[in-house]
C-alpha cells in the first residue's frame, strides 16, 4: 500500500538513533507487515481534548509512548520554568491501574526531575480525584495523573493539572502545546535526578480522606447509616484505595465489595467496558444486589473520577440511574443542606455543562442562585472556581457519570460523590422514602426530564473524516424540523453563534469556542451533537420532559418520554 511522504518522513525520525533499539525494531517490521498500522500510528499527533491527551499505546507520534509522553513533560517543564521563574518548582504525579501506568509515571517523573522540578510521585495507583486535591495540599506548580480514564486496555493518557488543582485551559493548554509542537524528540532530558523525586502516598490518603468526609458529610444519624446495606465496585480500578476507607471513617458499615472485581487489573476481565456509563458495567454488582437485598449500588471507573449509581425504583426494583439523574439529585440535596443551614446568601453557584440536563438550571433559579453552564468537561467548572473567587461553589456535575462538591478537588471526584449519595440513601431510607422516590418528587415540582445519549464509534483516518463530514452536514443542512416539532434555535459553539428561527436574529454565544451543535425544539426538547474531544466517537445527546401530574403516573410519562426520544431517534437516521 502507498504511504504519504509526510508520514514517511515522521517514521524515518523514529528511525534515528534519538530513540531505542527497541521502538526501532517495531517501526521496521510494521514497515513491511502492517503498513496501515504504520499509518495509524503517524498519521498525526496525539493531540489534547476535553480530557488531557488518550492514544493507544505503541511506537509512533499517534501513540502514547515514552516519547510522546516525553516531549509532553518537556515542554510543561519549559513553560512551568518561563512562568515561575525563579521560584522552586513542584509537580505531583499519579497513575492508574491501566499497562505501563508506573513505568510511564516514572518516566514523567524523571524527566521533570531532569530540568530541575521537584516530584511528588505516588508510590501506587491513587484516584484521579486525590491527584487534584494533592497539587494544593502539597503547594505544587502542577500535577499530572497517566490515566485513560474508562477507555478500553489498549489506551493510557496523560492529564494535567494546574496549581489551582484543575485542569489545563486556555490560554495555558494552547501556549503549553505550541512550546511541545516547537521541541524536537531529541530536546527531550530523560536523564532523571532521583534526589528531586520523593515518593508520596500515607500522609496524602488521610488528608484526603478526612477532606472528603468533611466536605460530603451532612449529620446522618448513625442509626440511618448502620441501617444502609451497600454494594460497592471499583471495576478493577484505583477507588479500591480509597473509597473503603472513606466511607469506614464516614460510619458507613455495612459495605459490600463486589470480590471478582477488587483487584486492580489493566485487563479489567469481567466487564466489556468499565465504564459505569455503560449498564453492562454494574452487572456483578446489580446481581450481589440482589443476592443480599441491597439498598443501594455505587461504582467507579478505573480512575475513580466517575460513578455509577443504582437503586431500587418506586416497585422496589434496582435500577441504574444515568449521569443527569445523580447529578440532579446530589445537587438539590445540597442546595437543600444549604438553606436549611443558613448559608445561601444568592452569592453561591452551581455548575452544570451544554449537554448536561437543563433541570440544573431549574434548581439553581428554585434557590436563588447561579447556574453556571460550562462546554463539556469538569475543566471548565473547576475554571469557574478560579474565575469567580468571590463566588462561593457549592457542587456540580456533567451528564456524563461526574460529580464535585465544593472545591477541595477540582474534577470530578467519584470518591466523594459516592459518599454524598450514601449520605442522601441514608437519610431517604431512615424518613420512609429513597433516592427514586426524591428523584420522583423532583419531577413533580419541576416537570419529568429525560435524557439519553448515543455514542457512535468512527476509528482510524476514515472515521476521523466521517465525523466531520456528519458536524458540516448538520452545519450546511440545518434541519427545520425534528419529530414533528419545530426547531426554534441552533447554537454553533464553533462559530460561537446562534440563531432564533422564529425572529430570526442571531446573537453571540459566549462560551469558548468548541465543535458542538444544539437544536432547541418547540416543545422543550434539546439535541445535542459533539465529536468526542478523547475518544473516536461522535456523541448525540437527547433532552426531553413532560409535566409529571402525581407520582403514581412516573412510570407512563417515563414511557412516553422514552418514545419520544426513540422517534427523534429514528428520523436522525442514528440506528
Amino acid at each position: 500500500m502507498h504511504i504519504d511522504k509526510q508520514i514517511l518522513d515522521k517514521v524515518n525520525v523514529w528511525l534515528t538513533t534519538v530513540f531505542d533499539s527497541k521502538t526501532q525494531d517495531v517501526i521496521t517490521k510494521m514497515m513491511t507487515s502492517a503498513p496501515k498500522e504504520l499509518e495509524d500510528s503517524f498519521y498525526k499527533n496525539l493531540e489534547f481534548g476535553t480530557g488531557g491527551m488518550r492514544g493507544i499505546m505503541g511506537v509512533g507520534t499517534n501513540r502514547i509512548n515514552q516519547y510522546t509522553l516525553g516531549k509532553n513533560t518537556q515542554g510543561l517543564s519549559n513553560y512551568l520554568k518561563k512562568v515561575f521563574a525563579g521560584e522552586e518548582l513542584k509537580v505531583a504525579i499519579a497513575y492508574d491501574c491501566r499497562h505501563d501506568s508506573d513505568t510511564l509515571a516514572k518516566v514523567v517523573a524523571n524527566v521533570f526531575s531532569a530540568n530541575g522540578i521537584k516530584v511528588y510521585l505516588f508510590s501506587e495507583l491513587r484516584p484521579t480525584p486525590e491527584l487534584s486535591f494533592a497539587v494544593r495540599h502539597l503547594n505544587c506548580h502542577a500535577g499530572i495523573v497517566l490515566t485513560a480514564s474508562h477507555n478500553p486496555p489498549e489506551y493510557n493518557g496523560y492529564k494535567v493539572y494546574w496549581q489551582d488543582g484543575g485542569q489545563l485551559v486556555p490560554p495555558q493548554d494552547g501556549e503549553i502545546i505550541q512550546i511541545i509542537d516547537n521541541l524536537q524528540y531529541s530536546d527531550i532530558n530523560f536523564e532523571a535526578n532521583e534526589n528531586l523525586i520523593k515518593y508520596i502516598d500515607r500522609e496524602v490518603d488521610e488528608a484526603f480522606w478526612q477532606s472528603t468526609v468533611d466536605n460530603a458529610s451532612f449529620n446522618t444519624p448513625q442509626a440511618a447509616k448502620d441501617s444502609l446495606k451497600i454494594v460497592y465496585t471499583p471495576l478493577h480500578g484505583t477507588s479500591i484505595k480509597s473509597i473503603p476507607n472513606v466511607l469506614e471513617k464516614a460510619g458507613y458499615k455495612d459495605v459490600n465489595i463486589v470480590p471478582e472485581q477488587e483487584q486492580p487489573d489493566g485487563n479489567f476481565p469481567t466487564v466489556k467496558s468499565p465504564n459505569p456509563e455503560e449498564p453492562e458495567a454494574l452487572t456483578m454488582a446489580l446481581e450481589l444486589a440482589e443476592k443480599i437485598n441491597a439498598d443501594i449500588v455505587v461504582g467507579t471507573d478505573p480512575d475513580s473520577d466517575r460513578l455509577g449509581v443504582a437503586v431500587r425504583d418506586l416497585d422496589g426494583k434496582m435500577k441504574l440511574l444515568n449521569g443527569n439523574q445523580s447529578m440532579v439529585i446530589m445537587t438539590a440535596f445540597l442546595l437543600e443542606q444549604w438553606k436549611r443551614a443558613d448559608k445561601l446568601t444568592g452569592n453561591e453557584f452551581i455548575g452544570s455543562t451544554i449537554v448536561s440536563t437543563p433541570l440544573m438550571l431549574e434548581l439553581a433559579s428554585a434557590y436563588g442562585i447561579e447556574c453556571k453552564v460550562g462546554l463539556t468537561g469538569f475543566k471548565w467548572i473547576a475554571k469557574f472556581i478560579k474565575d469567580f473567587p468571590s463566588q462561593q461553589f457549592i457542587g456540580g456535575g456533567e451528564e456524563s457519570f461526574g460529580f464535585m462538591i465544593g472545591d477541595a478537588v477540582r474534577d470530578k471526584d467519584a470518591v466523594g460523590a459516592i459518599l454524598l449519595v450514601c449520605e442522601i440513601a441514608a437519610q431517604a431510607k431512615a424518613a420512609g422514602s429513597s433516592i427514586f422516590r426524591e428523584l420522583a418528587n423532583l419531577s413533580l415540582d419541576f416537570g419529568f426530564y429525560k435524557e439519553h445519549l448515543i455514542s457512535i464509534t468512527k476509528r482510524g483516518i476514515e472515521g476521523a473524516n466521517e465525523i466531520k463530514q456528519i458536524m458540516v452536514d448538520l452545519r450546511e443542512n440545518p434541519l427545520k424540523e425534528i419529530n414533528g416539532q419545530r426547531v426554534v434555535c441552533i447554537e454553533d459553539y464553533q462559530s460561537s453563534k446562534a440563531l432564533d428561527l422564529m425572529s430570526n436574529e442571531s446573537y453571540d454565544i459566549t462560551i469558548p469556542k468548541s465543535n458542538v451543535l444544539i437544536y432547541y425544539l418547540e416543545d422543550g426538547s434539546k439535541i445535542c451533537a459533539r465529536p468526542s474531544g478523547t475518544e473516536p466517537k461522535i456523541k448525540f445527546y437527547f433532552s426531553v420532559n413532560k409535566e409529571l401530574p402525581s407520582i403514581e403516573a412516573y412510570n407512563i410519562i417515563e414511557q412516553e418520554l422514552d418514545t419520544k426520544i426513540k422517534n427523534i431517534i429514528t428520523e436522525l437516521n442514528l440506528i
